[in-house]
């Protein structure tokens, strides 16, 4: 029977409690790579504001804690899909930061030969399907490489990224039928940020909690603190576990907040339909900082994590630099990769 369920304490109680149960390793693990994402996407708005950058870019500054907790449930030979806010799942999952960087500068090194830009990185080998610009549209490519994993016979699954918006268009109502129905290994992992570009989820849903939506498709539905990165990892562990089992797919509901505006045009931080207040609310539930606090209390010292900020931001460094020096694609690369 599907059910719609919520997990997690008091703020901070659950991190702090169930941290301690993952071993320090996998903590500091997971730290790293959440400080990788946000030091990434604080070095991308900077480059962009100086014109290095051609097309746009969609930041997931806030919203770290969904794509670490959901790529540490999964093993390497497991798929993840995208959506237009997809560095951080792309950098959870493994990808190259040279070559994400180097397609974000629109280079020959970068993961699409610079054509993609910074909503089409995919990287097949680390099992990363693709980032997708349209909403809504890596849903049912996610579907059908779980339909693929399912034929195959193969223990995978795969973990799909999308936003509250998403949720709302055909290609989800659709895929979440048919993966309910073939019991297709498949975890729909929805990033709410509370908004659809501009407007308001209490706008454009009668629903408060997305995961409600699991019932109509007899699925199980959670709804997670989306800045807590454990809670994140115990939900999809969960999902994963059913998935690779043949129960089918899950649909996980991450309660967070993307602290930039929808992307890097959005003046103000989007502060034409989002308050001061609110901004400032959520940045003090900022998920890098509260798992930091976490390793403090369980006694690394400042020090060390000092040091492995140095670290990632000379990884950084090192891949705007690479971007800079790649060079462009050739002219003749307008007629490679092209179908129709």
């Amino acid at each position: 029977m599907a059910s719609a369920s919520s997990s997690g304490g008091s703020e901070g109680e659950c991190l702090g409690s169930s941290a301690q149960q993952l071993g320090l390793d996998l903590m500091i693990k997971m730290y790293s790579q959440m400080l990788r994402i946000r030091l990434f996407e604080e070095r991308v708005v900077e480059l962009f504001a100086r014109g290095n950058m051609p097309g746009l870019a969609h930041l997931s500054i806030g919203e770290e804690a969904v794509a670490v907790g959901a790529c540490n449930a999964l093993r390497e030979d497991d798929y993840i899909t995208s959506n237009h806010r997809g560095h951080g799942h792309c950098i959870a999952k493994g990808a190259s930061i040279d070559r994400m960087m180097a397609e974000l500068f629109g280079k020959q090194t970068g993961y699409c030969g610079g054509k993609g830009g910074s909503m089409h990185i995919a990287d097949f080998e680390k099992g990363i399907l693709g980032a997708n610009g349209i909403v809504g549209g890596g849903i049912p490519l996610a579907t059908g490489a779980a339909l693929g994993v399912k034929l195959r016979g193969l223990e995978r699954v795969v973990v799909c990224f999308f936003g509250d918006g998403a949720s709302n268009q055909g290609s989800f109502h659709e895929s979440a039928n048919l993966a309910s129905l073939w019991k297709l290994p498949v975890i729909y992992v929805c990033e709410n940020n509370l908004y659809g570009i501009s407007v308001a989820q209490h706008r454009h849903q009668a629903v408060k909690d997305v995961a409600i939506r699991a019932l109509g498709y007899n699925m199980p539905g959670t709804v997670v603190d989306g800045n807590d990165v454990v809670a994140v990892l115990g939900a999809v562990k969960k999902a994963v576990a059913l998935a690779r089992k043949g129960d089918g797919p899950s649909l996980i509901e991450c309660k967070t907040y993307r602290w930039r505006g929808h992307h890097e045009g959005d003046p103000n931080r989007g502060a034409k339909y989002r308050s001061a207040e609110e901004i400032a609310e959520w940045m003090a539930k900022c998920p890098v900082e509260r798992m930091k606090g976490v390793l403090l209390a369980q006694g690394v010292e400042a020090a060390t994590l000092g040091e492995l900020r140095k670290s990632i931001q000379r990884e950084i460094e090192d891949a705007v630099n690479y971007a800079e020096q790649s060079p462009p694609p050739a002219a003749t690369a307008a007629l490679e990769h092209v179908y129709a």
